[in-house]
């Protein structure tokens, strides 16, 4: 039986497991995919034993068997703006170490042998251990999706972990030069979704809200809120514990989306009244713009949408009469049709009232309880037997669609005696 670390032909003599894969090795976590390099070899001998090329601006194989990519060892050189504007040369006398060179960060520029022997020509592994995010040579202010993916390792890896003051200046290098203007929308919705699943994912924001990519995050700083309900501080200090509340409680993107934007109408408030009258409606608005920009698919759009618009009435909802919870709970939010996305709101609405700072993190949120109970009572409702009695009765047209208005709310007025009743008995 083999004792290498992974499988490649005999006759590629410098073939290395490289980038992300090593650096998992080394901190004992599973990865999600492995990368090879294959150092002083032609497309053409690729061919020849099997590998299929899959890749368009670089030679890039697909192994025969475990169908895991190889990619010939290149170097990039800069020819135009973004991430796109790079020309590589993969020819056969690029060495590994010319290859690791053009990584991003350090810890991500190591390859290993067959044979587990790590070659580590820019001490990721020294930085792995100090738990520092570096970049690997000044090639990193040439790229600037590395500002992304810096504040994305940063978001997985956590608060121990710090990003090396060269590294930030020169990120702030790359922002005051216009760079950071050439990033795509699709390339910045992708690593901000994958940052928003990341175990801490206000570092993310955190880490790039100074660099004109998220202007709605910036714009909360220094917005005050009144502090009997919020304690921790400003508007965007409230929105990053928000979002690390839904990262902690492992929520789905949907609802660490909403947990992201539901305040973004309070900047929008406050310049307008010096108070956040209104915020919930103003923020609709503010949504649209940001998911237009970044391309962000219309389905977290309108879960972001709705929390914005409701989750306010949420939190208000033992006050709220049997016409407003009709209103709120069917109007609006279309719970019935809707259930999942209900659900996922309620979260996001949890969220906001726990991210407030150490005091209320672990507060109960009876409020969504009370809403699920609205929900299940009214799924008891026979709607189509409402309709059916409305059409004997001689209803058409809107006066069908009234008398199952007033059904529903008679059930939510039913329902909202219920949970009165349970109130003063608590």
């Amino acid at each position: 039986m083999s004792t290498f670390l992974f499988d490649a032909p005999r006759e590629l003599e410098q073939v290395y497991l490289v980038g992300g894969a090593v650096r998992d090795k080394l901190m004992g976590v599973q990865s999600e995919d492995r990368d090879f390099v294959v150092v002083g070899e032609s497309p053409e001998k690729m061919k020849e034993l099997g590998f299929r090329p899959v890749g368009d601006d670089f030679p890039v194989f697909l192994h025969p068997k475990t169908k895991e990519e190889y990619a010939l060892a290149r170097t990039e050189r800069k020819t135009g703006k973004g991430y796109r504007g790079f020309a590589a040369d993969a020819s056969e006398r690029i060495t590994l170490e010319d290859d690791l060179a053009r990584r991003d960060l350090t810890i991500n520029s190591m390859a290993m042998d067959k044979n587990g022997l790590i070659t580590d020509p820019y001490n990721g592994r020294q930085d792995l251990e100090n738990k520092i995010l570096k970049h690997t040579t000044e090639a990193f202010a040439e790229d600037p999706v590395r500002v992304l993916r810096v504040a994305r390792f940063y978001a997985r890896l956590g608060p121990k972990w710090q990003i090396h003051e060269s590294t930030k200046r020169l990120m702030r290098d790359m922002h005051s030069k216009g760079e950071l203007n050439h990033l795509v929308a699709e390339r910045v919705w992708k690593e901000t979704e994958r940052a928003l699943m990341e175990p801490f994912p206000n570092l993310f924001f955190e880490t790039l809200v100074d660099f004109d990519i998220f202007p709605e995050l910036a714009s909360m700083r220094g917005v005050p809120q009144p502090a009997v309900h919020h304690p921790e501080g400003d508007v965007f200090i409230h929105t990053m514990l928000v979002v690390q509340r839904a990262a902690d409680l492992k929520f789905d993107l949907a609802t660490r989306f909403a947990a992201l934007t539901h305040d973004f109408g309070k900047p929008v408030a406050f310049a307008k009244y010096e108070k956040l009258l209104g915020h919930e409606q103003m923020g609709i608005k503010v949504i649209e713009d940001f998911c237009q920009r970044l391309k962000i698919p219309n389905k977290l759009a309108d879960i972001a949408k709705l929390t914005s618009d409701n989750h306010t009435r949420c939190h208000r909802i033992r006050e709220l009469t049997p016409k407003k919870l009709h209103a709120f709970l069917i109007e609006s939010m279309n719970m019935l049709k809707n259930e999942g996305r209900f659900l996922q709101f309620l979260d996001a609405c949890l969220c906001d009232s726990q991210g407030r700072g150490p005091t209320m993190v672990n507060n109960a949120y009876p409020q969504a309880d009370i809403a699920k109970s609205y929900l299940a009572s009214l799924k008891t409702l026979d709607a189509k037997g409402v309709v059916k009695q409305a059409i004997a009765n001689g209803c058409k047209g809107k006066q069908i669609s009234e008398a199952l208005r007033t059904a529903e709310i008679d059930n939510i007025r039913q329902q909202r005696m219920r949970v009165l009743d349970l109130q003063s008995e608590n």
